[in-house]
């Protein structure tokens, strides 16, 4: 499968400067509000659905309203005590997407940041 313009972010749940000192959040409730702001944003308009989820794990793909274009989207818990979350969007085709998968991160980034998630800086 081709992947056209891929766009991969880190975050955590449990930011030392936030809620991570004071009111640490399970990986369970983390998931629960990932899914949360997945099934209640619709960035673009495009149509998200869930066809993977495990413990640390979730698939989703978004199609677009109007040419039913399909981009892959990636949450992946990472194993440790830093409570990170990796996840990246990707589109199926073309070599350019007009910022569709930057702005459908940023979207999902602000939203969960709102639940007291945060970037993480390498």
């Amino acid at each position: 499968m081709h992947l056209g313009n891929l766009f991969v972010v880190d975050r955590t749940y449990n930011p030392e400067n936030g809620r991570g000192r004071k009111n640490p959040v399970s990986r369970e409730q983390a998931m629960k509000e990932l899914l949360d702001v997945i099934n209640s944003t619709r960035p673009d308009n495009f149509n998200p659905r869930i066809v993977e989820q495990r413990d640390d794990y979730i698939y989703v793909e978004y199609e677009s309203p109007i040419f039913g274009f399909v981009d892959d989207v990636e949450f992946w818990f990472r194993p440790g005590e830093r409570s990170l979350v990796e996840y990246r969007s990707a589109s199926r085709i073309g070599q350019t997407d007009f910022d569709i998968n930057r702005k459908r991160i940023r979207v999902l980034r602000l939203a969960l940041e709102k639940k007291g998630w945060q970037s993480v800086m390498s």
